[in-house]
Parts: C-alpha cells; sequence; structure tokens
C-alpha cells in the first residue's frame, strides 16, 4: 500500500534508492547532494538495504568504483553536484562509451569561480554531449518517481547508457513536501532483477573492457553510442507508459501546460515550471492566452515532438538556468531553436537566461517576460535574442 510521508527532494532521492536496493552505491558528499549519500548510508547502517557501500576519497574515485561495479554486473548508483561532476569528468565518459546502466541522482549546482553552492543548471548542462541521458524534475515526487523509472531506462537492452536525474539545488533538494510512496514490493517488481548482458566476472564468456581503440574502431563505436542514443528517444515513452499503467502517472518526454490553444509561451525545465504555471493560470484569467512547456528529458533531446507543440505559437521565450558562453543563448534554448529551424510558420523566439547560482526567479519576473512576449506579437518582431532575467 502506498503511503504519504513528508521528505526533501535529497530523502527522496535516497528513498527510492532504499527501493531499487542497488548491488553497489560509491558515495561521496557534496553540498547539496550530502543528505543523498547520508540518508542512503544510515539504511545501510540500519541494515534496510544489502547494498555494498563504498566510501571513497573523490567523485573521481565514486564514479571509477561505479563503472568498475557495473562492468562486473552489479546495479550501480552514486550521486553528485556541481563541482563534484567536473571532478568525474574523465570517468563520466567511459561509463556512458563503455555502456554501463549507471544511475546518478545529480542535485544542480552551480560551478566555480566565484564559489556558489545555490542552484542552477551549469554542472549538468556541461555534460550534455557525455552521452548520459538526463531527465529534470520538478518537485520531489517527481526526482523518487524518476529514480525508479530511470533503471528501467538505463538498463534496457537496446539503451544500455547511463542516466542523470536532476533537481534544484536547495529549491527541491531540501524543501520538505509530502511525497506519496509506493510499496517497496511493486517498486522491486517493476524495475525487475538486473541481469547484465556481459561481465568481467564471467570466465565462460571473457570479454574485453576499455581497450586501446584508435583509428580502426574508435568511430564506429561512437556510432553505437548515437545510436543508443536514438534508440532511447523511441524506447523512453514506453517505459514510462508501462510505469504510468503501473503507478498511475502521466509522465511523458516533456510536459504541456495550456498549450492546446495557445497563442504564447515560456519553455523551462525544473522547478521553475511550478512558478511558471501560476503565472500561465493568471493570465489566463485576464484572457491571455499563455501555455508553457517543461521538457522533461534534455537526453535525448526530443526534437521532433517540441517542435510540434510549439508549432503554430506567436512567440515563445526560452529560459535557461545555464549559460552557454557561445553568445548564442543558452543550452536549451540553442537547441530548441534548432528543432524549430525547418518550420515553415516559426514563432518569433527568444532567450532569457536567469537563476545563475541560485538567484531567485519569482512571478513578476516570469510574468515580465509573458507581457514582452505579447507586445512582441503586437509588434511582430523580438527586440534582443539573448536576455538576462534578475541580473543587476
Amino acid at each position: 500500500m502506498n503511503k504519504l510521508i513528508a521528505l526533501t527532494g535529497d530523502q527522496a532521492a535516497a528513498e527510492a534508492m532504499r527501493q531499487i536496493e542497488p548491488d553497489v552505491v560509491a558515495a561521496y558528499p557534496i553540498t547539496p547532494q550530502t543528505e543523498i549519500a547520508m540518508n542512503f548510508s544510515q539504511f545501510v547502517a540500519d541494515g534496510r538495504v544489502k547494498t555494498e557501500i563504498i566510501p571513497v576519497e573523490s567523485e573521481h574515485s565514486a564514479m571509477s568504483a561505479c563503472v568498475g561495479a557495473a562492468a562486473a554486473g552489479a546495479r550501480a548508483m552514486t550521486a553528485t553536484s556541481a563541482n563534484g561532476l567536473a571532478l568525474m569528468w574523465e570517468i563520466v565518459y567511459i561509463a556512458a562509451s563503455t555502456r554501463l546502466p549507471i544511475v546518478m541522482p545529480t542535485v544542480n549546482r552551480a560551478l566555480s569561480a566565484p564559489i556558489n553552492i545555490h542552484c542552477d543548471h551549469s554542472d549538468t548542462m556541461g555534460a550534455r554531449d557525455s552521452g548520459w541521458l538526463q531527465v529534470y524534475c520538478e518537485n520531489a515526487q517527481e526526482v523518487y518517481e524518476s529514480i525508479i523509472a530511470a533503471v528501467k531506462i538505463a538498463e534496457h537492452k537496446d539503451i544500455q547508457l547511463p542516466i542523470m536525474v536532476c533537481q534544484d539545488g536547495f529549491i527541491t533538494s531540501h524543501a520538505v513536501e509530502g511525497l506519496e510512496i509506493f510499496d517497496d514490493k511493486k517498486v522491486k517488481e517493476f524495475i525487475g532483477e538486473y541481469k547484465s548482458r556481459f561481465s568481467l566476472l564471467d570466465i565462460e564468456r571473457p570479454i574485453t573492457v576499455g581497450p586501446l581503440d584508435l583509428q580502426d574502431y574508435y568511430f564506429e563505436h561512437k556510432r553505437q553510442q548515437s545510436e543508443a542514443m536514438k534508440n532511447a528517444l523511441t524506447i523512453i515513452p514506453g517505459v514510462l507508459g508501462e510505469f504510468n499503467k503501473e503507478f498511475k502517472r502521466n509522465y511523458g518526454l516533456f510536459e504541456a501546460y495550456r498549450l492546446d490553444d495557445a497563442e504564447i509561451a515560456l519553455v523551462v525545465m525544473s522547478s521553475t515550471a511550478g512558478t511558471a504555471k501560476v503565472v500561465v493560470d493568471n493570465l489566463r484569467a485576464e484572457g491571455i492566452k499563455a501555455g508553457l512547456l517543461r521538457p522533461r528529458f534534455f537526453r535525448p533531446f526530443p526534437k521532433e515532438e517540441i517542435a510540434k507543440q510549439l508549432f503554430g505559437l506567436k512567440a515563445v521565450s526560452i529560459l535557461d538556468r545555464s549559460e552557454s558562453f557561445s553568445t548564442q543563448g543558452g543550452p536549451l534554448f540553442i537547441d530548441i531553436r534548432s528543432a524549430l529551424y525547418e518550420l515553415d510558420n516559426k514563432p518569433l523566439m527568444n532567450n532569457h537566461i536567469f537563476g545563475l547560482g541560485g538567484r531567485d526567479i519569482g512571478i513578476e519576473e516570469i510574468e515580465s517576460v509573458f507581457r514582452d512576449l505579447i507586445k512582441a506579437v503586437k509588434d511582430n518582431k523580438l527586440e534582443t535574442k539573448v536576455n538576462y532575467l534578475g541580473v543587476r
């Protein structure tokens, strides 16, 4: 039977890990992820899970331990944030290239310098081309449920890629919500027993892992990774369909909020979408046809589905919680602009970079973006492509 309890986003992630009970967890603390490692370690200490927990001396070692465990056929997990993810960098690529289905709850945090421990998406956006799947969650409930679904997605035989389940540092990770927690048995039945197709410990079927791979086969292996990412785009909806049926949810690659008849819309990921929905409702009450698109998966990037959702709108603003330093806008804006390039009837589009280093964004700021879109539709032009929302 499901139960309702009050948890933070970090505790929700640890609770999902308890129910999954992976074979191996590598634990290293970094704010604001620390409570995930701390709470899961307590589950191990209390004998509530049989997971082998490996306390390591750095995030580089945490991902290395996961790679070793996963290559040996274990279901492996860890968690990190910001500079910790940056320190994993070398091994993050090895995990993806070796096609190891590691699940990593990731609490988004700004990267130094200057030193800042609060939320933005610069850490995981920096890893967007590493070959990992990425899902971005609006609240703690979604964090909990996405980690469970992530296991089945990553381990699918036609995907076999690692996955980051992202939540906003201190906003989602440390705020307490009432969470519906599924029955332990149902979670275990849903994810099933992990049976690795290849294992370093299978002496009857010896394999080579991590060999030198120069001009002869490296290109082919990268192409295979690319094909796995394409497979993910078609397989994830099916896995989420199973999840939705089992747990009575409605998850997809993205969430469309009041978009059906919208004329103007915002695109934004993670917790800010919750505030933006309030603004959409307020504008709707004034008779303004506003809407919202919240991509859940950024990798794989659901290009065609997003283009279909935004087709026919008069003006759209894409909100990025990270700066790409390309001078072309944030990562989400760049990908969406590319996705819409071939449309005959493109909406007017601009980009707002916001919330860097944890700066608050409220109803007033989001409403101002919508008001600018209303003016842009009237004038049939947007003055500035890339804007900085809330900066002094």
